[in-house]
């Protein structure tokens, strides 16, 4: 039995099809709570981007040898797996050997075929490329996508974006305020366009969260998160092994990869915010202010006008560049950079830059910074 889930973000659209009933429930979890997500009849879906994908040992077998058939390969990362990627006509076929997946692409029509050994890794391959559809949509109509969190007053839609590099405290600014009566909108990245004469429009871009350790700690939300695990619960599947193992001893030291390149974080499924930390989930929202915010272990919190103002980097905005975990090997973008035309992305840097500048110095005193923070913005 075939069954469909249809997301939608903005003008975007695109159908999860599938023969099983897991993977388009995946989907329907993973983006329902930020993309309007429903369940459709499957004789409904007659155009538009699809993603087909079918547990089909045979056709992946099939599509895998097609691969491996003397033709001119490349081989690339994506999503952290070796992928082969060749050309069959105008269709782009490629194959995961350890994700146990094949692909078959048609980007005139934008229609992504996928046949897969197992039910959760095709259910996770399924989302991320039809978040990678609705995309490349997106940045053709103009939107961009900026490397930020993002939260939104629920009384007029005020979006508080914040800003900086890894740790800086981008994803502890939306998780505090958030905390404390905003909504939450993006913990890492956020798509953005211009309207009307001088606004900025924000929609999420859904993904799992993560969070380091000390930072759930520091939350308050161990005991939430732990009793999670010791009811059998789970949370995302990308979560390594020994991340459970130290949250349900109680134990939130910050854990590293071995190289201590990439700290291993808890995943947090969207849905999971509201249901486990009482976190409201924003579905847009327009942009109100920036901040900058940087933590220090010493002293006490402040916030800060920011007197001279630069502007944005296109560091600030993700690209084909900085993007390194999904290449658009499919071309479902189309030929476009990964983050928007670069006039897209000049025409928001400039609005926001127009908007009111916060740099924030935060401790690990959580309650301190809230405090401090809910003051700041306030008269946004």
């Amino acid at each position: 039995m075939i069954s469909a889930t249809r997301l939608t973000a903005a003008e975007a659209a695109v159908t999860v099809l599938s023969n099983r009933t897991e993977v388009t429930d995946w989907a329907a979890r993973y983006f329902g709570q930020w993309w309007n997500a429903s369940a459709v009849e499957t004789s409904s879906v007659c155009a538009g981007p699809v993603v087909v994908a079918s547990v089909d040992p045979s056709a992946y077998e099939g599509l895998s040898l097609l691969v491996h058939d003397g033709r001119h390969t490349d081989e690339v990362e994506y999503a952290r797996h070796r992928m082969l990627v060749a050309r069959d006509g105008e269709d782009i076929i490629a194959t995961s050997p350890d994700e146990g997946i094949a692909y078959r692409s048609t980007p005139s029509t934008g229609r992504v075929e996928l046949w897969g050994l197992g039910v959760l890794e095709l259910a996770l391959a399924a989302s991320r490329l039809a978040r990678e559809a609705v995309r490349g949509q997106l940045l053709r109509d103009g939107w961009a996508i900026l490397h930020a969190s993002a939260v939104v007053r629920p009384e007029d839609g005020a979006t508080l974006l914040a800003f900086g590099g890894k740790g800086a405290g981008k994803t502890t600014t939306a998780l505090l305020l958030a905390s404390a009566g905003w909504q939450l909108l993006a913990n890492d990245r956020v798509l953005v366009r211009p309207t009307g004469e001088r606004d900025v429009e924000v929609v999420p871009w859904p993904s799992a969260a993560a969070l380091g350790l000390g930072l759930v700690d520091a939350l308050g939300w161990g005991a939430a998160v732990r009793g999670h695990l010791q009811e059998g619960r789970s949370f995302h599947p990308t979560q390594h092994d020994t991340v459970t193992e130290a949250l349900l001893a109680g134990d939130f030291t910050p854990l590293w990869e071995e190289d201590r390149r990439r700290e291993r974080k808890l995943q947090v499924w969207p849905d999971q915010f509201p249901k486990l930390f009482g976190v409201a989930l924003a579905t847009g929202g327009r942009a109100a202010g920036l901040l900058f915010p940087l933590v220090e272990a010493e002293g006490s919190p402040y916030v800060s006008d920011v007197t001279h103002v630069h502007g944005l980097s296109q560091d600030d905005f993700m690209s084909g560049a900085t993007e390194d975990r999904y290449p658009d090997v499919f071309e479902l973008a189309q030929g476009m950079d990964s983050g928007g035309r670069r006039s897209a992305r000049d025409e928001v840097s400039a609005r926001l830059a127009a908007l009111p500048h916060l740099r924030a110095r935060l401790t690990h005193d959580a309650l301190a910074n809230t405090v401090v923070l809910l003051a700041a913005v306030d008269a946004i």
